[in-house]
């Protein structure tokens, strides 16, 4: 195995380097951006400009990849508002659901999570996180009002929180183990809100919470492809989903689910309009590295 011998580069050097392989900028500003980018993130967004010969396409301007590295920020920001809403409509089923069934501390019950695996301690995972997470809500850093409104009145009966206040103090990871682990019943209880079934709504869980992580960390979103590719409902039932099939591991497919889905559960929303706007604002964005077809408006998921 070979051992890394780069040595880091001044943003003088980087500019140089850049530079020398066709991207064309003012030096000035190039060395800004870099000082206020990095040189390995806005590479990032130069990849799709490189040659063979590890150059850059004729006519590549840090103009033009500026105006990607703009889009993509604002592609996050619009994910996170649609996972937002999403996140809180699961929040809300699991909880009414789980404590119709159950009562308001059965989750505290590892009999009630049928779905986790005892060899892998998921339930255990899962409930000493849902611990570290209510004790932060008591912290002074973390103070969270209602938490600690509860424990003031009820604490000398209850030293855990019911679950329709627990739900709140859980972030997407726990949420999604959550759905993942109650009983088959539940589940499809939850996922018939959206109308569709609890595998797909699962498997939609997952890719919006690799999404959120990377929209936390602002990794590039624009041109990602997704570890765990979507299922997508039954075409003799939903052939909307079908006709033609999107990409299902690729950007515009997971929009098409949270156009989806906030029309289901939000029927005066504005997402869909925030969604057209940002894509008229950079016409010269490649759809094809999103999985969208050139007319993707006219999709039956899209018609407006």
């Amino acid at each position: 195995m070979s051992c890394y011998e780069k040595k880091p580069l001044s943003f003088e050097a980087q500019a140089e380097k850049l530079l020398s392989r066709g991207l064309i900028a003012d030096r000035a500003a190039l060395i800004a951006r870099l000082q206020a980018t990095s040189y390995s993130r806005l590479t990032g967004y130069l990849y799709t400009f490189r040659t063979d010969h590890d150059g850059y396409v004729p006519g590549t301007t840090l103009d033009r990849v500026w105006q990607l590295y703009t889009f993509d920020h604002r592609l996050r920001m619009l994910m996170l508002d649609a996972i937002e809403g999403i996140e809180v409509q699961i929040r809300t089923q699991l909880a009414y659901h789980f404590s119709h069934a159950f009562g308001p501390f059965a989750y505290l019950d590892a009999v009630n999570f049928p779905n986790f695996d005892p060899a892998k301690r998921d339930f255990e995972k899962w409930e000493s996180k849902l611990r570290e997470q209510m004790r932060r809500s008591r912290d002074i850093k973390g103070r969270e009002d209602f938490v600690i409104h509860f424990f003031k009145k009820y604490g000398d009966a209850h030293h855990e929180l019911p679950i329709w206040m627990m739900i709140e103090l859980m972030d997407f990871g726990s949420t999604l183990s959550f759905f993942r682990g109650v009983n088959d019943e539940i589940r499809k209880a939850v996922a018939a809100t959206i109308g569709l079934p609890d595998k797909v709504i699962l498997s939609w869980l997952l890719a919006l919470n690799s999404i959120r992580n990377r929209c936390a960390h602002h990794a590039r979103l624009w041109n990602w492809k997704c570890g765990c590719p979507v299922l997508l409902p039954q075409p003799n039932k939903f052939p909307e989903w079908h006709s033609p099939p999107l990409v299902n591991n690729q950007m515009g497919i997971m929009l098409s689910i949270c156009r989806y889905w906030l029309n289901r559960v939000h029927s005066t929303n504005h997402w869909t309009h925030k969604a057209l706007e940002l894509f008229a604002a950079f016409p010269d964005v490649s759809l094809a590295d999103m999985g969208l077809p050139p007319d993707w408006r006219n999709h039956p998921l899209w018609k407006v």
